[in-house]
């Protein structure tokens, strides 16, 4: 399983870096990040880190998955993985003009260690390129799950990251 995501997600990163980029908009970029976080009911200091990639099917709509790690501060070896595939919209799209390019995104998580859950996540923020084929993310991101008692766990993450065609 862990072996299947980690190549969907490198299929997704080589194929968003092979696209000669020359016209207006970004039909796709990958990305990385580092979140700090908290999860919740817990209140207990929290990091996640992963990466992904979106793919556009016009200016504002796409589709993205990532794959990532989250781990209390605590005790880092007690993390649990986390696969996501996405939706994600776009205000206003990355052009030779436009710099800043915010966005919203939303969609199914997968929970995984030595069994799995399932979840969704819901999040937003901004990319910004500096460079025609590098830019910084910023996003906040809340992964959620029911367990089976009934609970909800919420894993909110303020990212940092990485953005590249």
């Amino acid at each position: 399983m862990k072996k299947t995501i980690l190549g969907v997600l490198v299929l997704m990163l080589i194929s968003s870096l092979a696209q000669a980029q020359t016209g207006q908009e970004s039909k796709g970029h990958g990305y990385i990040y580092f979140a700090p976080g908290i999860s919740a009911p817990e209140s207990e200091g929290a990091m996640h880190i992963g990466g992904g990639g979106e793919g556009f099917f016009n200016r504002y709509l796409g589709a993205g998955a990532e794959v990532g790690y989250v781990a209390p501060y605590s005790s880092f070896s007690d993390g649990i993985g986390i696969f996501s595939p996405n939706v994600v919209a776009r205000f206003r799209p990355k052009s030779k003009e436009n710099k800043v390019e915010p966005f919203v995104t939303g969609g199914y998580s997968l929970f995984f260690r030595s069994g799995s859950a399932n979840g969704a996540n819901v999040g937003g923020g901004v990319n910004w390129w500096f460079k025609e084929r590098l830019g910084l993310r910023f996003e906040v991101r809340d992964n959620f799950a029911v367990l089976d008692d009934g609970d909800t766990v919420h894993l909110v993450g303020f990212r940092f990251g990485l953005t590249f065609k």
